[in-house]
């Protein structure tokens, strides 16, 4: 759909895909759409990281009733890990940290066989640094204030793991996963696997469901055609003719 013939549907509401960009935060994206578009209910079907990019998926209106089913979709990424250190957080939210003593490169079989190990059902331990409720708390709001977050496994699934390029440190891959994984936890079960750690530096969604990027529009771009669309459909200034009528001078 083109961004420039976008016309929100105010009786049904709207699925609108979107590129999330780097830094932003999903809740940041929300916020730019709905004042640009006036929408009195939206929501987005499932959170991006602030430094992960690509498809992030809001539905207003009446099509809010639909973000369960999206969210439960299985989901598409390409990811870039680095071998060789790790992170508190398992991305570059945190400090990079040395492994030391200095591993050897993992032979590209050993990776593939790594790789392999991860790909299917498993039960995985989100990272400190997420949304997940610690008795009422937040992880990442405990994790920031240097307290202990012991986290349970959960159940989820790796359907693909597809190595697209490795050039120790840098791996590059294309993941399908299950609702509910963290790629940053796959980047320290990686790590931990190999004997190198590993930590996620680049992460892209690509797809949700039947959604896919290649269809989004960028956050700016929407947010610019429905300002021009309030402003085409905001009523004309009143002429002096419509105040004179007003003041029962004309007529």
């Amino acid at each position: 759909m083109d961004a420039d013939h976008f016309v929100p549907n105010t009786d049904d509401g709207d699925i609108l895909l979107l590129d999330k960009p780097l830094t932003w935060t999903s809740f940041d994206v929300v916020k730019k759409i709905r004042a640009a578009g006036k929408f009195k209910k939206i929501g987005h079907a499932g959170t991006l990281d602030p430094l992960a990019t690509g498809l992030l998926v809001c539905c207003t209106g009446k099509k809010t009733k639909t973000i369960d089913s999206i969210q439960g979709a299985d989901k598409e990424y390409v990811a870039t890990f680095v071998l060789g250190a790790t992170t508190a957080s398992f991305d570059l939210e945190s400090e990079v940290i040395t492994t030391e003593p200095t591993p050897l490169a993992p032979a590209l079989a050993q990776v593939e066989q790594a790789i392999e190990r991860l790909t299917g059902p498993q039960e995985q331990i989100p990272p400190i640094f997420s949304a997940v409720m610690v008795n009422g708390t937040r992880a990442y709001e405990l994790a920031r204030k240097g307290k202990e977050v012991e986290l349970k496994a959960k159940p989820i699934s790796i359907y693909t793991f597809e190595l697209l390029a490795y050039d120790y440190p840098t791996l590059r891959a294309r993941i399908v996963c299950s609702k509910g994984t963290y790629i940053r936890s796959l980047a320290r079960d990686l790590g931990m696997d190999l004997g190198t750690g590993a930590y996620l530096s680049e992460l892209r969604r690509t797809r949700i469901g039947n959604f896919t990027v290649e269809d989004s529009w960028p956050v700016a771009k929407l947010a610019q055609h429905l300002h021009g669309l309030r402003a085409q459909l905001a009523p004309p200034p009143p002429t002096a003719t419509d105040l004179q009528t007003i003041d029962g001078q004309v007529g």
